[in-house]
């Protein structure tokens, strides 16, 4: 049973990490493509971006009572079919309502498959596993998006919408596979996590119960300028930044999104071990000074006119910056949720965190590309700044607030019911 449930969740992470590769031949174009090789323009660009995660303020609600009730596997087939119809529609759409429309379907897709990709692996570990599977999952994500972006950029040509229609292409196919991948897991019968207070959490009402919880409330704040002042940036902000302020040629995207890969690749375990026996908002504190650096590189990289080689080196640091912080997240944050949430509410908790994170990516990319574009550049890298630093501040609140257990699993001793698996059986990511 230990050995079918590990390889179920290595065929997860699989699954998790083509459908990524698939994700890398798009991100670092999706601006360029609708504003310039379109033509629609910076504005239609904008709203497109902040569509996709607009529209998981529709379908996040609703995702973590399906997950809970269903199960997540169901949940994340209907997302990865979203996504693939909304990833071919951009690819062919030559309007704006056209483009705006597919790009809902996508970031409905996307919505609904985080949450439910979450809560299996969360069914899939224990609290002193789970770091380490999620920082395995973001890992593997990240190699598939870097590899992606590589080859995507060695496909597009900006002179012809046919290799952007490519790309879209390949990508809808990977979310296929994805979804054909996950469609042949077979899932433990619960989860894996105890309950704090065992009784009837969804009988009282789900929400009511998360905004009661108020470390999970405040872990939502952080998380909103987590996302907002990295993620909610590197699509449409910083894109735009650096190819109007910089002045990159859009081909190098591809190579500034390759060293944010290639930060988390050679980083993320030797970062893990350094890590997760340590206080997570301590981690979480430490990110937010790297974040600050790498707002302040990226700065500068837009005032070293006339040395070019200089000023795209300054901004290829910010995504390698972004990415060793990255490798801080994934072994923090994802678990900081699972540990919060009772077993019951377990798709509601990730559902909701993954709410904050998409209203976060659809206001930062609409914030992003309009201080960019109408030339706001030095209070665009300050308000991130001040972002970076208030990581920081949020995150050492945060750990007054958190239980020593929840702050540092490995440090407080775990209780292991007689009836489950031998402490041995759990190094295989999955317990029976």
């Amino acid at each position: 049973m230990t050995t079918a449930m590990g390889a179920a969740l290595r065929r997860i992470q699989l699954g998790n990490a083509l459908s990524a590769f698939g994700n890398g031949f798009t991100v670092p174009y999706l601006y360029v493509y609708v504003a310039k090789v379109r033509d629609l323009g910076a504005s239609t660009a904008g709203v497109v971006l902040a569509m996709l995660a607009v529209a998981a303020l529709v379908v996040l609600p609703l995702t973590g009572r399906a997950i809970d009730r269903r199960g997540p596997l169901p949940v994340a087939i209907v997302g990865t079919v979203s996504a693939a119809l909304g990833s071919l529609g951009i690819g062919l759409s030559d309007s704006e309502p056209l483009v705006i429309a597919a790009a809902a379907a996508l970031g409905a897709g996307i919505a609904v498959i985080q949450p439910a990709l979450a809560t299996m692996i969360v069914w899939c570990s224990t609290t002193v596993t789970r770091s380490r599977a999620f920082a395995t999952q973001f890992f593997l994500n990240n190699l598939g998006l870097g590899v992606g972006g590589l080859v995507g950029g060695q496909l597009v040509d900006e002179s012809h919408a046919s290799s952007f229609v490519r790309l879209f292409a390949i990508e809808a196919v990977m979310f296929l596979v994805l979804g054909v991948t996950v469609a042949t897991v077979r899932l433990p019968r619960a989860p894996k996590v105890e309950d704090r207070v065992p009784g009837d959490e969804r009988a009282k009402g789900a929400w009511r119960v998360l905004f009661a919880d108020r470390r999970m409330v405040w872990l939502c704040v952080l998380g909103f300028v987590l996302f907002f002042a990295c993620y909610g940036q590197f699509e449409s902000g910083l894109a735009a930044y650096a190819t109007e302020v910089t002045r990159i040629p859009p081909a190098s995207l591809g190579l500034a999104l390759a060293a944010n890969t290639a930060a988390i690749v050679a980083a993320q375990f030797v970062v893990l071990r350094l890590v997760e026996r340590r206080r997570r908002s301590r981690v979480m504190a430490l990110v937010g000074l790297i974040w600050t650096v790498a707002w302040l590189a990226a700065g500068l990289s837009g005032l070293v006119h006339g040395a070019q080689a200089v000023a795209t080196t300054l901004l290829i640091s910010t995504y390698a910056l972004f990415g060793i912080g990255e490798s801080m997240l994934s072994p923090t944050v994802a678990p900081l949720v699972a540990d919060l949430a009772p077993a019951s509410l377990i798709g509601q908790y990730n559902s909701a965190f993954a709410l904050v994170k998409q209203l976060a990516l659809a206001v930062g990319p609409a914030v992003g590309a309009l201080m960019v574009g109408h030339g706001m550049y030095v209070a665009y890298i300050g308000m991130l700044v001040v972002c970076a630093v208030g990581i920081s501040v949020l995150s050492l609140r945060l750990g007054r607030m958190l239980r020593p257990a929840q702050d540092n699993p490995h440090r407080v001793p775990v209780a292991v019911p007689a009836a489950r698996v031998p402490a041995e059986a759990e190094s295989v990511g999955c317990p029976a």
